[in-house]
């Protein structure tokens, strides 16, 4: 992957962001939006885009394929329930696997996206050199809603699979009145924060 080559040269941010994907790194807009989402499911990046020490190690050159053994098993963990060597299976065994956790049919596109990736990430891994000492330490770091929205293999019953994310800006007036807050904040919970 081109976006894990550059980032190996770039300087680890304080928060990976569509900005610096787009300016430090090159990589603007399409399916390259996808990465940061990714990039937290295999456990790169925490949920507020603040890099990992499993990302830090990936930028070693020593340690760069086991830290993306390390990701897969985190990232595609129900495969490595499943199988715990899920990375020997070939393609149609790996695909027959992916049908069977998510209940896809085979010919969906989400099915081919989720083997194409595995796959070649695979190919860049080094799973005789890999222990479960991210993946330990990564479940301890995490409550267990955020591991297994963080640890999720894709499951939809689409024929494609969006991830969207909002960063919402609020600009609050300069106020002493408590009111006016819980006007602003209970606007908020009904209207933007409803499931």
């Amino acid at each position: 992957m081109k976006i894990l080559e550059k980032v190996k040269e770039a300087k680890t941010p304080d928060r990976f962001t569509q900005d610096f994907l787009e300016t430090k790194l090159g990589f603007k807009g399409g399916n390259y939006r996808q990465f940061i989402p990714y990039a937290k499911k295999l456990g790169f990046l925490n949920a507020d885009g603040s890099p990992t020490d499993l990302y830090k190690s990936f930028r070693n050159s020593h340690t760069s394929k086991t830290a993306v053994a390390h990701a897969l098993r985190i990232g595609y963990r129900e495969l490595f329930e499943r199988n715990e060597y899920a990375n020997n299976l070939s393609k149609d065994q790996l695909k027959g696997l992916v049908i069977e956790i998510t209940g896809l049919g085979r010919d969906e596109r989400v099915v081919q996206l989720i083997c194409q990736c595995f796959e070649v990430m695979k190919g860049i891994a080094d799973f005789e050199g890999a222990t479960d000492e991210f993946v330990s330490s990564r479940r301890d770091d995490l409550s267990d809603d955020e591991f297994m929205q963080s640890t999720e293999v894709i499951r939809d019953n689409q024929d494609f699979d969006l991830s969207l994310s909002y960063t919402i800006n609020l600009v609050l007036p300069k106020t002493d009145d408590p009111a006016v807050f819980n006007a602003i904040f209970r606007s908020l919970r009904e209207n933007l924060l409803r499931k």
